[in-house]
């Protein structure tokens, strides 16, 4: 699948109209992925409290329960932490596709001779890259 990412951008032609710009590229699945397990993880852990905190004689008896519990733990830290890594790799992606060069350098407009195209402001990622690290 591919997904565009629209903006809007000056025409800067004596009509002063503005056209829409679209990036392709597909950025959803790192954060599915990431977002979906993090929700298993929850669904995990409120059926662990429920085993642990009302069946807590067949959580003791039982030999075979904790080793699968701890299994179980150690897949999902696993791919919390291939996650997280897709994660990452997806916010790098997005940042590459949105840097202010590469948007410049798409747009028709500053393709001419004669024009000067700058980035008006480097746009804010230090909340993502936050995301990323917790």
């Amino acid at each position: 699948r591919l997904y565009q990412i629209p903006f809007e951008m000056p025409a800067c032609t004596e009509e002063s109209e503005t056209r829409t710009l679209h990036l392709v590229g597909d950025f959803s699945a790192p954060a599915e992925f990431f977002v979906t397990l993090g929700v298993f993880s929850f669904l995990y852990t409120m059926a662990a409290l429920v085993l642990y905190l009302r069946f807590h004689s067949l959580y003791g008896e039982n030999k075979k329960l904790p080793v699968a519990d701890f299994c179980v733990t150690v897949c999902f830290a696993f791919f919390w932490l291939v996650a997280a890594a897709a994660w990452g790799k997806g916010l790098t992606d997005v940042k590459a596709a949105t840097r202010p060069a590469s948007l410049i350098a798409a747009m028709a407009v500053c393709q001419g001779e004669e024009v000067v195209c700058n980035a008006g402001a480097t746009p804010a990622m230090g909340l993502a890259n936050i995301s990323v690290v917790r």
